[in-house]
């Protein structure tokens, strides 16, 4: 095990970097934290660049998982996203998806469309409980939150290494998208005239869900 003790360190100065959406998108990495989620991503094959673990806890790291960074407490407090923390994290890969293998991933099955969506903690909790209604992918269109912020990926858990997540920037090009990959357009909306049992839903099915403020944007009306 290798241990930090200097906040120049590379690794060290690229998790905190990683906090910023600006270089998490410019490295494709970003930060999971505690034991459940990096286990979970170690089983998933999610390529680990690197475990950092708090001073003193360095024997209760699992054999499988990356040989950790060692860190003392300032400085481990320093990369910690959470409150009450277990004491450890990593960076891992974002797991780019193109539109023909994320069409071919989801098959008839239902996906969700995030349109613009802002609040971290809705995207995640959207995400995973996607995935528990047996969704089988996520659009997230241009002006929605980043999947990948900190408090996106707690909300999403595990889902968020299982769910294929697609990057549309035009609305009417997804549209298109959908359309080819015969899927049928169903928007959440507190004043539609038809209710959700009212439709087949099933499979085959684009749920998209607006902006907290704003709704759908014009394209998807």
């Amino acid at each position: 095990m290798k241990e930090i003790s200097s906040n120049i360190n590379k690794n060290y100065k690229l998790c905190i970097q990683l906090a910023s959406k600006k270089y998490r998108d410019k490295f494709s990495l970003y930060i999971i934290e505690g034991y459940n989620l990096i286990a979970e991503a170690v089983k998933r094959n999610i390529e680990v660049e690197a475990v950092f673990v708090r001073e003193g806890l360095e024997t209760q790291i699992p054999p499988e998982y990356p040989e950790p960074f060692i860190l003392n407490k300032k400085l481990f407090d320093n990369i910690t996203q959470t409150e009450t923390s277990q004491g450890i994290v990593a960076i891992v890969k974002k797991i780019e998806t193109s539109e023909a293998d994320f069409f071919k991933i989801c098959g008839t099955g239902n996906i969700v469309v995030l349109d613009r969506l802002q609040d971290p903690g809705n995207i995640g909790t959207i995400i995973r409980t996607a995935e528990a209604a047996g969704y089988k992918g996520v659009i997230a269109m241009k002006g929605t939150g980043d999947v990948y912020s900190p408090k996106a990926v707690r909300a999403a858990a595990g889902s968020i290494f299982r769910m294929p997540i697609l990057y549309i920037d035009d609305p009417s090009r997804a549209l298109i998208l959908m359309k080819a990959a015969g899927k049928k357009t169903v928007g959440a909306c507190p004043d539609a005239c038809v209710c959700y049992y009212e439709t087949e839903l099933a499979s085959g099915v684009a749920l998209i869900i607006g902006n907290e403020g704003g709704g759908f944007c014009d394209v998807f009306q």
